[in-house]
């Protein structure tokens, strides 16, 4: 499931889905989450919050997400 992905060292991969709990929100308001330590953006979360996302963008030191439905 975390095999090499030589265009990141992300736990993570785009298109993967996760549960998570939210645990900060970032000054732009966006829920953030952590998988690993690795920092995960969800917006429309509040902090306390556990959802399921699906990443949809990830970058060297942090990655975007929206919640499943």
């Amino acid at each position: 499931m975390f095999g090499n992905n030589d265009e990141s060292t992300a736990p993570i991969a785009v298109g993967e889905t996760y549960e998570v709990t939210i645990q900060d929100i970032a000054r732009e308001g966006d829920g953030i989450a952590r998988i690993e330590g690795f920092v995960i953006f969800v917006p429309g979360a509040e902090v306390g919050d556990t959802v399921n996302i699906k990443i949809t963008k990830v970058l060297r030191k942090f990655a975007f997400s929206e919640i499943e439905e």
